[in-house]
């Protein structure tokens, strides 16, 4: 007869890992794709903190491995971020929280000195659509991706072995989660506006002659297709910084990581070049198309590119931002 009052078993790593693979197998066929040229080592604790990723993002948005966001307003989105606050905390305690997606946190968190404030700051991204909250000007807009993806690359920057010590490489790994962020956000404008939400800064709308909450309206679809590509622009601003950073890792890392931004990049790029109509149906790369960024980032990898300032709003002011 088991105990009632005995330890808790500690999870088992290698069931873990089999569970995080089939999470960013199912969740993210992109990511999944880049993880491969990871050495195995790595490959393992990036599919754990992904797995993490994706479980306070559905928690958060109701979802399940990124479907439709849910609507369920006030209170009941106080008591999932409380979930995953909770949740969290327990696994960075080094406890077992009973939840496959949080025990693999507190695996890689033990393995590669992630720390609780790490954890935080992609928390207050959820945080932030719990209050409804939705950006007037570039600062919030990039201060809302700093939180819900640029943290996640400086966690992944630890896993790849960057000390939590070089600022500069940690900036520049946060700039990469950035860029993909404003690319979701190009791309999920009619997802996010049927889930009551809205990224697109009301400064940028106002600019482009678009009311407030009309944007998806067939009237403006040719003004949101330019905030779409000030997006973009942005984006490829961003991902011009990370690959300074990149340059700096292992060559197996870098290679990944090149690919990811490659396969994500044209997300955005494809948003850009798109017509109005470009929102009628969910954009994404082909399995031809990932194979080809991955065999161009393999010969990205073997070069250095050139400087690229950091941009305006880097991960330093953005913090003091969200501080403030």
């Amino acid at each position: 007869m088991t105990d009632p009052l005995a330890a808790p078993l500690k999870p088992d790593r290698t069931a873990l890992v089999a569970h995080a693979r089939e999470t960013i197998a199912r969740g993210s066929k992109s990511f999944a794709a880049a993880s491969r040229l990871f050495d195995r080592t790595t490959r393992e604790r990036v599919w754990l903190l992904y797995a993490w990723c994706r479980a306070c993002d559905d928690i958060a948005d109701e979802q399940d491995l990124g479907g439709e966001l849910g609507t369920t307003p006030g209170a009941a989105a106080d008591e999932r971020l409380a979930q995953i606050r909770r949740l969290t905390g327990l696994a960075m305690a080094g406890l077992p929280t009973g939840n496959s997606n949080f025990d693999a946190l507190g695996v890689v968190a033990a393995e590669c000195g992630l720390t609780q404030a790490m954890a935080n700051d992609v928390i207050d991204g959820f945080a932030l659509d719990a209050a409804e909250w939705s950006p007037r000007s570039t600062a919030d807009l990039l201060r809302y991706c700093f939180h819900v993806a640029g943290a996640v690359g400086v966690m992944m920057a630890v896993v790849m072995g960057v000390a939590p010590d070089d600022e500069d490489t940690l900036d520049r790994a946060c700039d990469l989660g950035i860029a993909f962020q404003l690319g979701n956000i190009a791309r999920d404008v009619a997802e996010d506006d049927r889930g009551g939400r809205c990224y697109l800064p009301s400064d940028w709308l106002a600019e482009a002659g678009i009311p407030p909450r009309e944007h998806m309206k067939p009237a403006y679809r040719d003004a949101l297709l330019g905030v779409a590509r000030r997006l973009a622009a942005l984006a490829a601003e961003y991902e011009a910084s990370a690959r300074v950073g990149a340059s700096r890792l292992a060559f197996r890392q870098r290679w990944a990581v090149l690919a990811a931004a490659g396969i994500y990049g044209a997300i955005a790029r494809k948003v850009a070049a798109g017509g109005p109509d470009v929102w009628d149906n969910r954009i994404y790369t082909t399995r031809g198309e990932k194979i080809r960024w991955v065999l161009r980032a393999g010969v990205q990898a073997l070069w250095r590119p050139g400087p690229a300032p950091h941009p305006r709003w880097s991960r330093s002011s953005l913090k003091a931002l969200a501080a403030a």
